[in-house]
């Protein structure tokens, strides 16, 4: 191989650890804004484990198929897994198809994640659907976490530490989530709302 050769095998290798690299933080942002073990992404993808965990921390290049795997089990396209880039302009626009979607036990509740995914470990922003009857029932987060909820439309009831309070449209409830906590729509008729929760605020007494 000549000069110009190696120069070229080397600008691929780079090139391909680039890419591996950018693919292990999305993949791993996004299975953490899914709330999703290794364990479970691997059952859903059918991707093992510890191939997961190697693509997380950028240890192999992963295949076409690999990629694709993930792909469909996170719920993105593969060409915004593999386009992800820290200098891409900070313009992003989602559509509905491709905004990520959590759905209460009861089905009555929908959160759609519209924050930024880069952020989810630290603050987080969903829309929030609730039909009437809806229960969203909510482990503990980390300590010190807390939510904001704003109603734009009907009316929410939210519980956290066996007190509850209602919020109507146009107000906002701000409760702390470090502990098991419940929103419900109580009311006959739909609720729509944003809800903002961060993950890292100070710690509170």
């Amino acid at each position: 191989m000549g000069i110009e050769g190696k120069e070229r095998s080397r600008d691929l290798d780079a090139g391909a650890q680039a890419l591996s690299g950018q693919l292990g933080k999305t993949v791993q942002r996004l299975r953490k804004a899914y709330n999703l073990s290794l364990s479970e992404l691997a059952e859903q993808s059918g991707v093992a484990k510890s191939i997961i965990s190697q693509i997380e921390r950028n240890e192999t290049n992963p295949t076409l198929a690999t990629i694709w795997r993930l792909s469909q089990a996170l719920d993105i396209s593969i060409d915004r897994v593999l386009s992800s880039s820290e200098d891409d302009p900070f313009i992003e626009k989602v559509t509905r198809g491709d905004t990520p979607l959590l759905v209460s036990d009861d089905g009555k509740v929908k959160l759609a994640i519209t924050g930024w995914i880069k952020t989810v470990e630290w603050l987080q922003t969903y829309d929030v659907i609730a039909e009437p009857g809806g229960v969203l029932e909510s482990d503990a987060h980390q300590r010190g976490s807390v939510e904001a909820l704003s109603v734009m439309e009907g009316e929410l009831e939210v519980e956290v530490g066996g007190e509850i309070d209602t919020v109507k449209a146009g107000e906002t409830i701000r409760y702390r989530c470090d502990r098991p906590h419940i929103v419900r729509n109580v009311s006959k008729k739909p609720a729509h709302a944003t809800m903002i929760c961060i993950l890292k605020a100070a710690v509170m007494d």
